[in-house]
């Protein structure tokens, strides 16, 4: 196994919610509350789950955009959280991130050139603007444009064109690790193909680490080698792809996966839906021991008391589930009744 990338450890990040003018009380929204995982060097690491269980929040404190209430994040063995401006500066070449909307990641006043100029001019690393400039068009050719198309503006351009640029704009100081939160939830399904195969082409050019955030399992498995689940701010479960895919332990991941459509019909009809009852806790007050038991259909005494850890149940596979006996030997009795 190779040394880490990225090392995150107890990584905890609360809001504070204010109450009203005149309430002294304070009340704070629980975004992230004790996550740990690696992610290796040339890996897709996938962040999954539904919307408000942290993904963004939790890639925001990995580049260092957000400052964690605690925890720390370590990328190539520095703790980001205890570096210098200075410091932190330098290592802003080796993190770029992806953004969701390609329609406002860009600045609608500026061209394209001046977009993908813009990072060299606050790391200047080329010794001229023509070294900048094959760069720049390099960046374009890579993606899909041409250099025509320097001197257009974002207005002209379509969805997954401008989401091109934007990646051109990612990868222009050769970083080691790309943070993609969402980046093909706003295109056409067509243009998610394309830009995810373009995303992958892209890996093994640059050998680019890929810090993946979606909720779409079906682009996930596309992608990523390894996903975490994440629920109410923290992991679920934490396997490689084709694990979690085959043989998900988590009651979550099942209850999501079950949601995943498959493409034949003949299978599909076949399947059994998991529907999950109640709605999200909120993250205010999120619930004692489990987070996942006012919605659990394993859920036993223990899980309402008890905060699961994480336990490796094979190589690469962790789940963090105090009812995997009692769902295990549910699952083989219901197996044999159909038998009968």
């Amino acid at each position: 196994m190779t040394t880490p990338l990225v090392r995150v450890r107890n990584l905890k990040k609360y809001f504070p919610v204010s109450q009203g003018w005149l309430s002294k009380k304070s009340e704070k929204v629980h975004a992230v509350d004790g996550v740990d995982f690696e992610v290796h060097p040339q890996e897709s690491f996938a962040l999954v789950g539904e919307s408000g269980c942290g993904k963004t929040t939790l890639g925001r404190l990995v580049l260092g955009l957000e400052k964690p209430t605690e925890g720390e994040v370590f990328f190539e063995g520095k703790n980001i959280f205890q570096l210098s401006k200075q410091e932190l500066r330098k290592l802003r070449r080796q993190m770029q991130v992806i953004f969701q909307d390609p329609f406002s990641s860009l600045d609608p006043r500026m061209s394209i050139e001046q977009i993908l100029m813009e990072p060299f001019m606050i790391h200047p690393i080329y010794p001229s603007k023509q070294d900048a400039t094959k760069r720049v068009e390099y960046l374009l050719d890579v993606v899909g444009l041409s250099k025509r198309h320097l001197s257009r503006y974002p207005h002209e351009f379509s969805g997954g064109q401008r989401q091109r640029i934007g990646i051109a704009r990612a990868l222009a100081l050769n970083p080691k690790l790309v943070v993609a939160d969402e980046p093909v939830s706003a295109l056409d399904v067509s243009i998610q193909a394309q830009i995810l195969n373009l995303l992958k082409d892209l890996q093994k050019e640059f050998h680019l680490t890929y810090l993946f955030i979606s909720h779409d399992f079906s682009v996930v498995k596309h992608l990523c080698n390894r996903v975490a689940v994440m629920y109410l701010g923290k992991i679920a479960e934490l396997a490689p792809t084709d694990t979690l895919f085959s043989n998900p332990q988590h009651p979550y991941t099942e209850a999501l996966l079950s949601a995943v459509p498959v493409p034949d019909p003949q299978v599909e009809r076949k399947r059994k839906r998991i529907l999950l009852s109640g709605d999200v806790p909120s993250p205010i007050h999120p619930p004692a021991g489990c987070r996942f038991h006012p919605r659990c259909r394993y859920v036993q005494s223990d899980c309402k008391t008890q905060v699961p850890p994480m336990v490796e149940i094979q190589e690469g596979h962790e789940v963090a589930c105090p009812v995997l006996p009692f769902k295990a030997k549910r699952s083989q009795a219901a197996i044999e009744e159909v038998t009968v």
